[in-house]
């Protein structure tokens, strides 16, 4: 399962410079302690069980339309990240123009399409019947080469391809970098806590996130996890315990705090991902990068072309939108669409869905009868 570090938790750091390791590490233990309970506990599964359909699906739109958003304006804008700044137009022409960002796009739709039922390229059925002897076989052997072609193209990773040519443009933009790798592992220390960093991590950061983990990172990872792969069971007594456990461990020594996200799972499914087999590649390429480089791959990455980057989170974005295409009723679109709007437009995830939930009820409520209890309507439309 994809993991992403935890939103909330990163922007508190971001807006507030006293809000520094300790604090971001003890936000990170604290959030991963609820969900290994709510986890062990069972609760989880209460939870998951009565959230309506609709209101997750809101959820993610609205997850999947900001991260398109977001991607719009890094391929628009010239982005100073660490400040989360826009510094201008982003030129036409250049090692990371808007061009560059659109060649990139183009590919990317070539050999993806719109989804995964656009991938497929059927072989030309075989002519049958030889009417023009000569002409009919060299019209074969070209549809064959034709959709030989098409596999190829069509089996590309398109999203390693791109990310590939922004690692080979960072040593182009600045050759200087080269100078700036130093090889070996990091040295790696335990956290040291204050009764201030508790506190300031529970507060600041830990009461923020835990809504918006429990909604993104376990209900709608879960429900997402199952649209994708209806095949197989997922638990989210087991996604909220590994949560957890990788919090609980990794930071007292450092490690930022994680958590599994839609909007991963929907990009990497986009561009490819269709096993753990492809995080766990992933994770073993990083841990050697990690091993290798140390902190100096951190001078690679921050030169990493950003239009590019827009480009790789605008169809991650859209992905994880698409997850609201089977909102059939107009009742169950319109409140997909409330919690939407009041999780975009407050940026809070957490206020979206109570008004989601709240705007379900009265539906519902209204919608009920004398012969159909709400019990039943309620268990009807509920996550199960």
């Amino acid at each position: 399962m994809p993991v992403q570090p935890m939103k909330s938790i990163a922007a508190s750091a971001l807006s507030d410079k006293e809000f520094g390791i300790p604090e971001i590490m003890a936000a990170g233990i604290l959030t991963g302690g609820v969900l290994f309970i709510l986890g062990i506990t069972g609760l989880m599964k209460l939870v998951y069980k009565f959230i309506p359909l609709p209101v997750v699906r809101g959820i993610q739109l609205a997850q999947g339309l900001s991260f398109a958003l977001t991607a719009v304006k890094y391929v628009k804008k010239v982005q100073d990240l660490p400040k989360s700044k826009a510094l201008g137009e982003r030129p036409w022409l250049g090692l990371d123009g808007l061009v560059l960002a659109i060649v990139c796009t183009c590919f990317i739709l070539i050999v993806n399409g719109a989804g995964e039922q656009n991938r497929g390229c059927g072989v030309a059925p075989e002519s049958g019947d030889n009417l023009d002897g000569k002409n009919s076989n060299q019209g074969g052997r070209n549809n064959r080469n034709i959709n030989r072609l098409r596999k190829i193209i069509f089996s590309l990773p398109s999203a390693f391809v791109v990310f590939v040519l922004g690692i080979v443009l960072v040593f182009i933009r600045k050759h200087e970098v080269i100078n700036e790798i130093k090889f070996g592992p990091t040295s790696i220390d335990l956290v040291k806590f204050t009764k201030h960093a508790w506190k300031k991590g529970f507060v600041k950061g830990a009461i923020p996130q835990l809504p918006l983990s429990i909604l993104n990172s376990v209900i709608a990872v879960c429900k997402l996890s199952t649209d994708l792969f209806p095949e197989k069971e997922f638990s989210v007594t087991s996604i909220s315990v590994t949560v957890g456990l990788m919090n609980l461990i990794g930071c007292w020594f450092g490690c930022v705090p994680t958590c599994h996200g839609a909007g991963g799972l929907a990009g990497q499914y986009k561009f490819g991902g269709r096993s753990g087999g492809c995080v766990a590649l992933l994770g073993a390429g990083k841990l050697v990068l990690g091993l290798l480089l140390g902190t100096s791959l951190a001078n690679i990455l921050k030169m990493f072309p950003v239009g590019i980057l827009g480009v790789l989170l605008l169809f991650a974005g859209i992905e994880l939108a698409m997850c609201a295409r089977d909102m059939n009723s107009k009742e169950d679109f319109f409140v997909a669409l409330i919690s939407t709007s009041v999780s975009m437009v407050g940026s809070s995830a957490s206020f979206g869905f109570l008004v989601g939930m709240i705007v379900y009820i009265i539906f519902k409520l209204r919608s009920s009868t004398k012969d159909e209890p709400f019990s039943t309507i309620w268990n009807q439309k509920s996550l199960i």
